[in-house]
Order: C-alpha cells, then structure tokens, then sequence
C-alpha cells in the first residue's frame, strides 16, 4: 500500500513539473506582456521602444527567461511566491485574500456535492428502469446537457430577477466574510451542483445496476437480505470503489466551475483574480495561482485513490497483486 501510495505521489510530481514548465512556455508565447499592459493602462497610447524597455528593466522582463524561470521555482520552493507585476504586492497576500472566499464556495459544493450525486445514484441504480430511475437518468442527462454559464444566466434570471428571492450578484465588502452575507453562496452553489452532480450520480447509477445484477447480490437476497440494507451494506462498497475517481474528477472540476461562476455572479474568487491577472499578463501571479490549483487537483485525486482502497476489499487486492 506505501509502495502504490509513493509511486502515484512520484507521478503526481511530474504532473506538477510538467503543469509549471508549461504554464510558463505558453506565457512565453504570448505577443505582450506585464510592460505593455500597464503603460497602455497609464494612458501612453501606443508606448515607444524606450518606455517598454525602461520599464521592463525596471520589472526585471528584460532577463533571459530561464533565469526568470529558476528564479520562480527556487522563491517557490522556499515559500516564496514572488510579486504581482501589476499591485506590487506579494502573490501570497493577494491570493490569501482571495483564497477564503473560494475556500468557502468550494468546501460548501463539495459538502453538498458527495451525498447528492451518490444518493441518487444508487437510488436510481438500486432499481433499473423504474420510475424513479428515469426521472433521476432524464434529469441528470439533461443537466449535464446544459453549459454552466447558461443555467447560471438562467438562475438569475428566474430566482434573482423575476423572483426577487435572492441577490444576482455575489458581491462581498472588502473586510467582511462571505458568511456575513450566506445568501451570496446559495446561487453560486445551485450553480455549480447543477453543472457538476449529475456526471458522477450517473457513473454511480451504472455502476450501482452492475453490482445489483452480480451473483453475490442474487446471493444476498436468496439469504433473505433486502431493501436498504441490501444496497447500502452489500451493493454501495463496491459501487463507490468504481465511482470515486468520478467523484474525485467533479470536485477537481470545482476549478473550472467555480472560474465560471465566480465571473459569472461577480464573486471575489482566487478564480475570479485568475482570469483578471491573465488579461495583465501577470506571470508570477497566473504561475503559482496555477501550480497550486494543479497541486490540488493531484491531491485530490492522490486522496481518491486511498478512498478507492479503504472502501473496496477487491481494488486492495488487485493493487497488491499488481505489487507482488
């Protein structure tokens, strides 16, 4: 189990290497830069050859760019996340004033996020093709169906705007918590369950009906075991084992997700701050931001891996056979 658990840990750091190189390639690729960006912001127009050169001196562009690059890894490495070329202020300040209030909007899906799409995956699973199997598959199709930006548009037309019931725009005061405002979160979070729940209940729906058909259920049942007690303690271990790397995959789709939703409702997100220092071409910001949202990813995948093993007897055993 160490030995799996190490080798998955090695390769999720070459993930990591790879995301880093390329995230500063592609930034290397592009026609402009942090310079042009803020001149054209301080109103010079078209700012002449000397002006770019000044001020990327004064920024420190105008250095090789593996130099830059080996200067990033090695402030990382030590903590360091090195300063926005645009604000000035260090990357970790700007992202720690951002990072509580996506903290809350991702730990607030995700919570709701796991027991919805397993409740009703196995509630449509555990009976195939009944009425309750065909809302629940209908449904979760169509939702899946429908982009996340356009069942965001359409939330606030009907709930915020027609409605009245709650704000269209997630707007936080500088200072404050988001939680001094909850109701900010509740169409952000629709949002987003809408957009990420209905893949993984359908993979568990599956992957419940497969279990449900197998010959130790048939078994369980000729033993007088039934109902709930049937799909949860026989049925539900090893549908899980098979659907929590689905699981895990929608909670690493909370990035994209929340990217869109933070835009969308106007939410001081990390995601939010992420596309704005894009638009800036502000390298050492858009670099650690995505370094570190890529480390997430891989942890939580790491962590599905480690659910996948403590919930399913087989998946142990395939692992250690795969070791022997």
């Amino acid at each position: 189990m160490l030995h799996y658990f190490l080798r998955r840990a090695v390769a999720g750091i070459g993930v990591l290497v790879t995301v880093t190189v390329l995230v500063f390639g592609l930034f290397e690729m592009l026609d402009s830069d942090a310079a042009v960006v803020i001149l054209s912001r301080r109103g010079a127009g078209d700012p002449s050859p000397e002006q770019l050169a000044a001020l990327r001196a004064e920024l420190g562009l105008d250095r090789p760019a593996p130099a830059r690059f080996a200067e990033w890894v090695t402030g990382f490495l030590r903590g360091d996340l090195g300063e926005s070329l645009i604000s000035g202020r260090p990357v970790a300040d700007v992202l720690l004033d951002r990072l509580a209030n996506s903290a809350a909007l991702a730990v607030l899906t995700i919570v709701l996020l796991i027991p919805v799409a397993v409740g009703l995956g196995l509630l449509a699973g555990a009976r195939p093709g009944s009425r309750t199997d065909r809302v629940i598959s209908v449904g979760a199709l169509t939702m899946e169906s429908i982009p996340s930006f356009v069942l965001g548009v359409l939330l606030v037309a009907v709930v915020a705007l027609s409605l009245r019931l709650l704000p269209a725009i997630s707007l936080v005061p500088t200072g404050t918590s988001v939680w001094d405002r909850p109701e900010v979160l509740v169409l952000p979070v629709i949002c987003l369950l809408l957009g990420l729940s209905p893949h993984p209940a359908r993979l568990v729906r599956a992957q419940t009906t497969t279990v449900m058909a197998s010959e130790y259920i048939r078994t369980a049942r000729l033993n007088g075991v039934g109902g709930i007690r049937l799909v949860l303690r026989h049925a539900a271990p090893n549908a899980l084992s098979a659907s929590v790397h689905p699981l895990a995959g929608s909670v690493v789709g909370l990035i994209g997700g929340i990217a869109v939703v933070e835009t969308l409702f106007s939410y001081p997100g990390v995601s939010k701050e992420l596309l704005t220092a894009i638009s800036a071409r502000d390298y050492p910001f858009v670099q650690s931001a995505a370094v570190l949202l890529a480390a997430f990813g891989i942890a939580v995948y790491l962590a599905a891996d480690m659910v996948a093993l403590l919930v399913s007897p087989r998946a142990r055993a395939s692992v250690e056979g795969d070791l022997r």
